[in-house]
């Protein structure tokens, strides 16, 4: 059976009145605290939650911040619980395997069912979920399709379906799945993993169960299409486009043009520093980039020294449409699965709207001369040759390149990102997170299992061999899983971004134990490559 696919009403953020949402209910005192970075973090003071009403404390602002001698931090401590990074005060044992310590990190993660806090940003989820850890505090939603990775492997799919479960309800409650369930995040999606991560589940379980989700996927798949009718060639609305040749495709979008609350310092800071008519669509496409995950990456930035040239909603993604085609190709195979009334008609629809875009993306985004895939600008057609990326693995993954297409891109892979810790996200070192020289357990897991699709076991298993190997060895110096890894210079940790590498960490975790399984199940010579091809069909489409 296909293992993923999406889709979610439009709606945009349709939560109660009186959900609590900092940047809106603070006013001026939110906008002082952020930007007297009394927190290295912005994110810290958007979770901390109030102790008194919203209106209240801001009512006690307005006085008590003309009082001379006022002091805003002992304000915000008397008024705010502040929060703590998740996994704190989890101790490492380095005697355990780094499968182990894995296993003993899922319920420091683990978030139980929420209970409803109208004075907190976090939108409460009625079961239990996996946190990243850290900074993240909240259940993510791409990060969650490559944790599940490794509950698979730890044999908690009862908690894999309860995270189901509550990316379903928000589908229902809020028209989409946000980047993460809080109210500061409602305006954005994230990679469409939610057909994904249901495929998954239908392997590990079986296909009957995963069907209750179905309703669901279609649900969100529509969130991402809406406005698709209606459009013109060469125009666009919200996450749809349509290329001049009438072609639809998709981007990355964001419903809110203002600083990012989570990132509001930086946001302001930049914004502040471009003329008034630039800032809405700076400030947008901020916003679209945390949609994508790749927060940030010179793969938007039409000068990688300058986050002031991000040009994310400018671009229809490589590997966004390569997961709607699996999302479209996922729908169809469970609604012929189902079989009931009116099933037959909607598979063949999504079956001709996969073709469709698979026709266009490789149309589009493939670059026969290069032998590699790329982002596009929608309004003109002319691919970013120029900022190559690691995103080229998702047509690989998703089983959309055809087989000549497929080794090209292996062969670029092996060429340009295969490092001495595994694949590089791209080969610009700009300072961005997303970029050179930190490699990342989600591409790791796409290209890995990309290549391996298209016949290269070879290049697979070396990747997974220096991955594992770079991953054990940070384990064994530091005791800690990491959100990222220096892939290009081993005696070096990741860096870069808007904030430190973060501990924890779900992705990291998942993937990790799910290239472990594979290593358990090596034999020589053909038996070797027979079981590989299983995994690779086991695990990713």
């Amino acid at each position: 059976m296909l293992v993923l696919a999406c889709r979610a009403t439009p709606a945009t953020e349709s939560v109660p009145a009186a959900s609590y949402e900092p940047s809106r209910d603070l006013g001026r005192l939110f906008h002082d605290v952020q930007m007297g970075a009394l927190f290295p973090d912005s994110k810290t003071f958007v979770d901390a939650r109030p102790r008194f009403a919203p209106a209240e404390i801001v009512s006690r602002y307005a006085v008590a911040a003309g009082v001379p001698g006022f002091n805003i931090r002992a304000f915000v401590e008397q008024n705010f619980e502040l929060p703590q990074p998740v996994g704190g005060e989890f101790h490492s044992d380095t005697s355990r395997t780094m499968g182990e310590h894995i296993r003993a990190l899922w319920p420091v993660l683990t978030r139980v069912r929420d209970t409803a806090d109208a004075r907190s940003s976090l939108i409460p989820l009625p079961n239990a979920y996996v946190v990243p850890g850290g900074r993240f505090r909240e259940v993510y939603y791409w990060d969650s399709y490559f944790t599940m990775l490794g509950l698979i492997e730890s044999g908690r799919t009862d908690l894999m379906k309860s995270m189901l479960d509550n990316f379903a309800h928000l589908i229902q409650t809020v028209g989409h799945i946000p980047n993460g369930n809080r109210t500061y995040y409602l305006s954005r999606s994230q990679p469409p993993y939610f057909a994904a991560m249901v495929g998954l589940y239908a392997r590990a379980v079986d296909t009957t169960q995963a069907l209750s989700y179905l309703d669901a996927i279609e649900a969100e798949h529509a969130f991402w299409m809406d406005g698709a009718e209606r459009l013109a060639a060469g125009a666009a609305h919200r996450r749809v486009v349509k290329l001049a040749n009438g072609s639809v495709l998709n981007r990355y979008w964001d419903d809110r043009s203002d600083p990012r609350p989570e990132s509001y310092r930086p946001d302001y800071a930049i914004g502040s520093s471009l003329p008034e008519a630039r800032r809405e669509a700076f400030y947008r496409n901020a916003r679209a980039s945390a949609e994508s995950g790749w927060d940030f990456s010179s793969r938007w930035m039409r000068d990688p020294s300058d986050l002031r040239t991000l040009e994310t909603t400018d671009l229809v993604p490589v590997d966004l449409n390569s997961l709607l085609y699996h999302a479209e190709r996922t729908i169809a195979a469970f609604r012929r699965f189902r079989g009931g009334a009116g099933d037959a008609a909607a598979a063949a629809r999504f079956a001709k709207a996969a073709e469709d875009r698979r026709g266009a993306l490789l149309a589009a985004a493939y670059d026969p001369t290069d032998g590699f895939f790329y982002d596009v600008r929608w309004r003109n057609g002319e691919r970013v040759t120029d900022r190559p990326s690691l995103a080229a693995a998702a047509p690989l993954y998703f089983g959309l390149a055809t087989p000549e297409q497929g080794r090209t891109v292996a062969v670029r892979l092996e060429r340009d990102f295969f490092k001495p810790g595994g694949f590089i996200t791209t080969n610009i070192a700009s300072g961005q997170q997303w970029d050179a020289p930190n490699g990342w357990p989600p591409l790791e897991w796409m290209a890995i299992e990309g290549v391996r699709r298209y016949g290269r076991a070879d290049l697979a298993d070396a990747a997974r061999s220096r991955w594992l190997a770079l991953n054990r060895a940070t384990y064994r110096a530091t005791g800690k899983m990491t959100e990222k890894y220096n892939v290009a210079d081993l005696s070096r940790r990741a860096g870069g971004g808007e904030y430190p590498t973060q501990d924890g960490f779900g992705w990291s975790n998942g993937v990790a134990l799910a290239l472990s399984a594979q290593e358990r199940t090596v034999a020589p010579s053909g038996l070797n490559r027979m079981r590989q091809g299983r995994t690779a069909r086991t695990h990713g489409r």
